[in-house]
């Protein structure tokens, strides 16, 4: 079973997010068409449904290059992601004109502001979901997938 080990990382790291995404596609989808929010949600999911994936497969490959060498739990391994993912969007949402920073806090699409206090808090919050999507979902994955 040691065929195609990094086909597999990647498919394992791919699986996770493409679900959450689509999922979370079909809210967008409802809260824009059925319920009319008058936020340009298209330009919004251009970054998560390109890049997110993607990344994760590319992570989990890197998970995989990296064990042998130096054993990090893959849970703290995904946690590290979004410090890489993080920093693009914001400079994706900022370059596509749908992320304004000010002193108060980020305006977004030009609709929701987001005080200060809740910009410091949430990146631990992110940092949190990806431990846990990394340790229980992409770890369970690479078990099945015969990685771990």
């Amino acid at each position: 079973m040691n065929q195609h080990l990094y086909l597999r990382a990647y498919m394992a790291g791919v699986v996770v997010p493409t679900v959450l995404l689509l999922a979370g596609f079909s809210v967008f989808v409802i809260a824009r068409f059925v319920y009319h929010v008058p936020a340009p949600i298209e330009r919004l999911l251009v970054f998560p449904l390109v890049i997110v994936p993607n990344a994760f497969g590319l992570w989990n490959m890197l998970y995989v290059v990296q064990r042998p060498h130096w054993h990090v739990p893959i849970g703290l391994h995904g946690a590290a992601l979004p410090f890489v993912l993080g920093p693009m969007g914001l400079v994706l949402g900022s370059e596509l004109g749908f992320l304004r920073m000010t002193g108060n806090g980020i305006i977004w699409f030009e609709i929701v502001h987001i005080p200060i206090w809740l910009v410091c808090v949430i990146p631990f919050l992110g940092i949190a979901g990806y431990y846990l999507i990394w340790k229980y979902l992409v770890g369970f994955l690479n078990r099945v997938q015969g990685i771990e």
